[in-house]
This record gives structure tokens, C-alpha cells and sequence, in this order.
């Protein structure tokens, strides 16, 4: 492990390391913002999953979440969105490879060796993370369009794992989207079964065991609001299953961070209740 950035904020540390993932078999960036409250004993931890084109970069120098994060005693980690490197496929375009890894095990060819940013995300990075005595197991994930999807989809299948989850923009139907539907047959090819463990929608549909409240911002200016986002067809999978949701439409707002800085705050204010217990 290699620490890259080590730089004070909000009383606390925003820290920015390398390490090497056996799962995805490459060197990866994390940055993790530990609050000034993590000198005291462990704290919760938020994961937080970048959209598309994004690094650890784009959250730890835009959304302003440390602010809060010290307000809160939580601790931040925003992973990077894919593996990385010469030896791990790519593709042209910024929605397939590199930079859009869309948080699930790719089975196919030649993204399987590398594309594991599933179990990343839900085992190696969290056990990586935890073996700090500054963090907690007590966990929540959120995340921005297709870091959005992921946080939905990671939280549904692991209910147990994670106390609060949220998202901005998700991509709530990829099976149903030009993005989620390049990406789901590039990864995981023509079984539409192995795409709908990775939909939020149909994972709703299913009726999950305990149901983790849901919080959604989506921006009614967002360019990719109807092509590619959907937000209605979560309304009504919600509706139908009773499953606890609040979407809010934010006139004005687009897909940019600065729709992300001007709600970050309140997500972090849910997260915070939730780890805590109330």
C-alpha cells in the first residue's frame, strides 16, 4: 500500500493511496477521508461509486462531502470506477472498459480476468478498509449514475452488509438502456437472467428480504434523464412492491457535480441516522 495524498481537511485527513487488488489483478486508487473523529475510536464508513469516465478524483475534489463527513464522524472512501492499466482491456468510447466498469463480475472474454469490480467493491475493499482500527463494519454506499446503479444494486443483493444506501441519477433499468445494455452484453453476454442480478428495477421486483429504504436525487434538467436514467420505472417497481423509497425530481439540476455538491450534504445527514442506528 502506497500513500499518494495526504492532505488536511475539515479537521480531518483526505487521503489518497495505491494498493494492489488480487480480485482485479491491478493496481487501484482509493481516496478515503478519514474525520477528525476517527482519532478518537472507529467510525462508520460511506462508499461512495463514481458514474461513468470518473475516478476518485471526481468526489474527493468536487463534492465537497468532508465538510460533512467531519460534521457526521464518517469516513469517506470513493474507489476508483474500474481496474486499470496496459494489461487491462479496454474499448473505444467512454461507456465499455476502462473508466466504466459498472460495478459487477464481467464472464465474458477478454473482460473476465480484470472485471471483477463487484466483489471488490463488496469484499476485498471493505476488508482492506476495516483492517484500519479508524473503521467500523458498520457500513452505507451511495453513488452517482452508473456509480448510482451500482450502490442500488450492490445494497439489494447484500442487505446484511450495508445499514443505508442512496444515490444520485442512478441508472436504475440498465436492461433496459443503452448504457446498461452495451455493458451488460460486452460483460456478461446474451443471459438476460445474469443482467437482471445487476438491475436495480428487477432486483425491487423480487421483494428483498429486508428492505433497505431508498433515497434518490435526480435532476429534472438532466440530459440523460430519459434515454438513459428512467427514474419513473423504479417509482413503479417500488410502488408495486411497497418497497421504501424517496425520489425527489430537483428542478433545475442537471447530471454535473454541482447537482451532486448541493445534495451531498443531505445524503450524508441520512446516512449518518441510519449507521447510527435510528
Amino acid at each position: 500500500m502506497q500513500r499518494l495524498e495526504h492532505r488536511a481537511c475539515f479537521g480531518g485527513w483526505q487521503d489518497v493511496y495505491r494498493h494492489h487488488s488480487r480480485v482485479l489483478d491491478c493496481e487501484m486508487t482509493v481516496g478515503v477521508y478519514f474525520p477528525p473523529q476517527a482519532q478518537q475510536g472507529p467510525c462508520p464508513v460511506l462508499y461512495w461509486l463514481s458514474g461513468l469516465t470518473c475516478s476518485e478524483q471526481n468526489f474527493i475534489t468536487k463534492a465537497g462531502a468532508q465538510r460533512y463527513a467531519a460534521e457526521h464522524g464518517i469516513i469517506l472512501v470513493a474507489p476508483d470506477t474500474s481496474p486499470r492499466g496496459p494489461q487491462v482491456a479496454d474499448a473505444e468510447g467512454y461507456d465499455l472498459g476502462q473508466g466504466a466498469g459498472f460495478y459487477l463480475n464481467a464472464s465474458q472474454q477478454p473482460w473476465a480476468g480484470h472485471y471483477r469490480m463487484y466483489d471488490y467493491i463488496v469484499h476485498e475493499l471493505p476488508a482492506w478498509v476495516e483492517a484500519d482500527p479508524a473503521a467500523s463494519d458498520v457500513r452505507g454506499i451511495c453513488g452517482h449514475s452508473m456509480g448510482g446503479h451500482g450502490a442500488l444494486t450492490i445494497a439489494l443483493k447484500n442487505p446484511d452488509r450495508y445499514r443505508s444506501v442512496s444515490a444520485f441519477s442512478p441508472i436504475v433499468a440498465p436492461s433496459q438502456v443503452p448504457w446498461g445494455q452495451k455493458a451488460f452484453a460486452a460483460y456478461l453476454g446474451d443471459d438476460r437472467a445474469a443482467w437482471r442480478a445487476h438491475d436495480t428495477v428487477e432486483l425491487v421486483k423480487l421483494g428483498i428480504a429486508r428492505q433497505l429504504p431508498l433515497l434518490v436525487d435526480q435532476g429534472d434538467a438532466d440530459e440523460f434523464l430519459d434515454s438513459q436514467l428512467r427514474p419513473e420505472l423504479l417509482r413503479q417497481a417500488c410502488e408495486a412492491t411497497a418497497h421504501p423509497l424517496t425520489l425527489r425530481l430537483q428542478p433545475g439540476y442537471d447530471h454535473s457535480y454541482y447537482f451532486i455538491a448541493s445534495f451531498i450534504g443531505e445524503h450524508i445527514a441520512w446516512h449518518a441516522a441510519a449507521l447510527r442506528g435510528e
